[in-house]
């Protein structure tokens, strides 16, 4: 964080997560701007955050007809049959979205079963991926590009596994995006069900 070049800026307002910043990066911005933290880690707190932040902007009304127009594509998303999946974000090594992840949370408005039981973002080897047999892996575009290469890979070594690569900006970006995340998922769900 570069704290002289936001200092030049002078900003009215510094947006922060806590996911994303760090303690003593919020506490040294703190000091001289109006900082406001947000903590998103499912649909309703992304929809608590765009509302806040439409407050705070004194957007309240824009605020509102998004969240509305967000809470009415997700309403339409229909889980498939459970699948149990793996979601990887990071090579070498393999990092995955576990619990207490809005892209757990993604997932599950999907109808997949995160195979990983810890919180956050484990890492994996590559006998911990096999041991947990999952149905899907899904392998993010960021914030490690995954490509086909890895597809190929990951499939000789998991032949009974679905791989795909995935949009993970609409697994892992809240706000106006996720107006976009209903339709791009039911896309994935058409994928998986072939």
């Amino acid at each position: 964080m570069d704290v002289e070049r936001i200092r030049l800026l002078q900003p009215d307002l510094i947006i922060a997560n806590k996911e994303e910043n760090t303690q003593s990066q919020i506490d040294v911005l703190a000091a001289e701007f109006p900082v406001w933290v947000s903590d998103v880690y499912n649909l309703s707190s992304a929809l608590e955050m765009i509302q806040a932040l439409a407050d705070i902007t004194e957007t309240h009304q824009k605020g509102m007809q998004l969240c509305q127009a967000i809470a009415q594509g997700f309403e339409a998303l229909l889980p498939i049959a459970e699948k149990t999946v793996v979601y990887l974000i990071w090579n070498g090594p393999y990092m995955a979205a576990g619990l207490d992840t809005f892209i757990n949370d993604m997932l599950m408005r999907c109808g997949l079963v995160n195979c990983i039981a810890e919180r956050r973002y484990p890492t994996l080897t590559e006998d911990a991926l096999a041991q947990l047999a999952p149905e899907v892996i899904v392998l993010s575009s960021e914030p490690f590009p995954f490509s086909e290469k890895h597809v190929t890979a990951l499939q000789l070594r998991h032949p009974t596994a679905k791989i795909i690569l995935v949009d993970g900006e609409l697994f892992s970006w809240y706000g106006s995006r996720l107006l976009a995340a209903p339709s791009y998922f039911k896309q994935i769900q058409q994928q998986l069900k072939g």
